[in-house]
């Protein structure tokens, strides 16, 4: 059995439903995750292993991807990952949007592998299916060292 460490956030439930799904998948293959869902009342803490963070997107201002665009609810999990050291564990970003906004879909999860310099492993679409959480789980898998 293995175990893969994942940090998201969740604001309207969609990426938990998510988050269930590939537990789920995780356990249906005999291994499990090591979950942390970040929101504004969680303490930082030093991170000790790699991980995974799995982002939805919510942006206000602006019409398109430029600087105007604003990050929103998602601060907590980069407040996280910039906090000690926890930056050099992250492998990977899986990133959650609506394909309605085009080039805004998952553009949160992008900024977060430019800023980090790690690659978007995997993207699905509001709460996402069963087959993309099977499709995703077998990418953290392979990034985190399976």
């Amino acid at each position: 059995m293995a175990t893969y460490r994942l940090l998201y956030i969740s604001i309207e439930g969609n990426t938990e439903s998510f988050v269930q799904k590939l537990a789920a998948v995780a356990e249906s293959e005999g291994d499990q995750l090591s979950l942390l869902a970040l929101g504004d009342e969680i303490d930082p803490a030093h991170e000790k292993e790699p991980f995974v963070a799995l982002v939805p997107t919510y942006l206000n201002g602006g019409t398109g991807t430029g600087p105007e665009v604003v990050e929103i609810f998602t601060n907590a999990l980069a407040d996280y990952i910039d906090f000690g050291n926890n930056a050099r564990y992250l492998r990977g970003v899986i990133g959650s949007g609506n394909r309605n906004f085009n080039d805004q879909y998952i553009l949160t999860a992008k900024r977060y592998a430019e800023k980090y310099h790690v690659p978007v492993i995997g993207d699905y679409e509001l709460r996402g299916t069963s087959r993309e959480a099977e499709k995703i789980f077998a990418r953290i898998k392979e990034t985190l060292g399976e």
